[in-house]
């Protein structure tokens, strides 16, 4: 299908594009921005108008929970969760069971998304065989197999040494290793950040240290071994300080944050609020500003929505007991725009971060991924900027509805959202007629 879409205001940072200029699209891919290709009749025109258009948003972290957990989520359930969110590629890690550890079952996740036709989906590999923390995966096979990476999830390492031989052993693959930094031990059995609000609760904490302990040793172990590394998410001020560092003295580093943690305090526990139970915990006021400006900085590049579907029952024992985790790929476009109302960001700089910085960051970009280039996948979140919509759990497509954010109003509706070119979402109320 040739389309047209008129009159939009085309944000694109990987093209330092900015400005209202019509886009032409033909057989899944970008023909021309600005001026139509020569001989270009589209079959479409959608009037764009007063719309903003961009690249396919790109979710560093997205639970898809099948295969294993198909009580909580789906593969076509959430990746259509996540069109629905203009999101077009999600990237999962391999905490399944089985375990992605395997070609098999990398292979396997892909082929049902591609079933499912919503999403492209990116596989982050096993560190280690079975997530167990000692032996190495076949790390060459996993690579072979199409996995962007490889990192451990959240389970822990039995040691520094096997990290080492672990980033050795990635980066003779040239495979980026996926690093979720927190020392287990100083985490012990907390569940909130260790602070005020957790000693009035009465709940076990998480100290800062967890964190920036198991950054410096990730640092280390990067200016070691010369592997690549992707760091998150981060959740204190100090650990962004640190990696902002390594980064200036040139050590092959990049992290990225969530969008609730921009956004939400250890105040936001409130009485025991399971909604935001989540890992790593909600830290002070402090930490989100740090957060943010080491996104205004540059030093973190994506924002990601950390989207863990869970059943109901998930969230109703006591606050320790409960499931971590959040419903994130349908609130995290609006949560970045609340932050360009708030003047946190440009508008551009809100979109680097969701489409070329973690295309960047997964090495999708040359395949033009996170970019509306001519050539390029046609992968578009086209919406309005300036509807607002309100947060209901039972109105999100997401199998899982928890969200702390039951009853914000935010900015941004997405009207359309196309995967090589072909309508994977679509709001009836701004466009009625299908595509």
């Amino acid at each position: 299908m040739r389309l047209l879409i008129r009159g939009a205001r085309v944000v694109d940072p990987s093209q330092d594009l900015d400005g209202v200029q019509d886009l032409y699209l033909a057989e899944g891919r970008v023909a021309a921005l600005g001026q139509p290709p020569e001989g270009f009749v589209p079959d479409r025109v959608v009037e764009a108008r007063g719309w903003v258009a961009c690249p396919g948003l790109v979710d560093l972290r997205v639970h898809l929970r099948e295969p294993g957990q198909e009580h909580k989520g789906t593969i076509a359930s959430e990746t259509r969760a996540a069109a629905a969110g203009g999101i077009t590629t999600v990237c999962t890690f391999a905490d399944y069971d089985p375990v992605v550890d395997t070609p098999a079952v990398a292979d396997l996740i892909r082929h049902r998304a591609d079933s499912a036709g919503y999403c492209r989906v990116a596989v982050v590999g096993a560190l280690t065989q079975g997530l167990d923390g000692e032996r190495l995966s076949e790390m060459g096979a996993l690579r072979a197999a199409g996995c962007v990476g490889v990192g451990n999830a959240r389970r822990p390492l039995a040691n520094a040494l096997v990290l080492r031989r672990a980033m050795e052993y990635a980066a003779t693959h040239g495979l980026t290793v996926f690093l979720c930094p927190e020392d287990p031990h100083l985490r012990n059995r907390g569940c909130a950040h260790e602070g005020q609000v957790a000693t009035r609760l009465g709940l076990p904490g998480i100290p800062e240290a967890a964190e920036t302990a198991a950054v410096a040793q990730a640092l280390a172990l990067v200016q070691q071994t010369g592997v690549r590394a992707h760091l998150g998410p981060l959740s204190t001020a100090r650990a962004v300080r640190m990696v902002a560092r390594a980064r200036y003295d040139g050590l092959p580093v990049t992290a990225d944050v969530t969008a609730h943690h921009l956004h939400l305090t250890e105040m936001d526990l409130g009485e025991f609020d399971a909604r935001c139970h989540v890992e790593p915990p909600l830290r002070t006021e402090r930490d989100r500003d740090g957060l943010r400006y080491g996104l205004v900085e540059g030093t973190l590049g994506a924002v990601s929505s950390d989207h863990q579907p869970h059943e109901p029952d998930a969230k109703l024992a006591p606050f320790p007991a409960t499931a971590p985790g959040l419903s994130g790929v349908e609130t995290l476009l609006s949560l970045m725009l609340r932050l360009v109302e708030e003047e946190v960001l440009a508008l551009s700089e809100a979109v680097a971060r969701l489409t070329c910085g973690p295309a960047e960051i997964l090495g999708l970009a040359g395949s033009g991924i996170g970019s509306l280039r001519p050539g390029a996948p046609a992968d578009l979140c086209l919406f309005d900027p300036a509807a607002r919509w309100t947060v209901r759990p039972e109105a999100l497509r997401s199998r899982g509805r928890h969200t702390p954010f039951d009853g914000w109003e935010l900015p941004g509706r997405v009207v359309l959202t196309l995967l090589a070119g072909r309508p994977v979402h679509q709001d009836p109320r701004a466009l009625p007629e299908p595509l």
